[in-house]
């Protein structure tokens, strides 16, 4: 498996995979499905210290992970971010989360990043539990 940021190729990918949690409606707080320009949006505010990470295996995308500005404009808050992670349902408990989230961790400095952060929906408890392992 290689991490590799993403290419706005990776679109409709990243897209389909986040679209698999909104139908559980226990992931994110979409209720509805988002549309790929709705996610072309979305990549766009993902500036050079903000990336998108995707996970690839047999150069089939399984999953990706995101750094999100918190507050844009707010000179304080630069150095922290958000961060959203979605694995392919078929990938789901294989690790691949774990390696996404270790992957950014680490790398998060290179990118400016001192804090990150994580909203989540309090029945999501696989996520909570995944979350705690790296002491968030």
């Amino acid at each position: 498996m290689i991490i590799r940021k993403a290419k706005k190729e990776d679109l409709p990918l990243i897209n389909y995979i986040y679209n698999q949690s909104v139908q559980t409606k226990m992931s994110t707080a979409d209720i509805d499905p988002v549309t790929i320009e709705e996610r072309e949006r979305w990549f766009k505010s993902h500036d050079e210290d903000h990336p998108v990470f995707v996970a690839e295996e047999k150069e089939q995308l399984i999953g990706w992970i995101s750094l999100s500005a918190y507050r844009p404009g707010r000179r304080a808050l630069r150095f922290t971010a958000e961060v959203s992670y979605y694995v392919h349902k078929d990938f789901q408990k294989k690790g691949i989360g774990s390696l996404l989230m270790a992957y950014t961790v680490e790398n998060a400095p290179k990118y400016g990043i001192r804090t990150l952060f994580a909203i989540l929906l309090e029945n999501n408890s696989s996520s909570i539990k995944h979350l705690e392992k790296f002491n968030f």
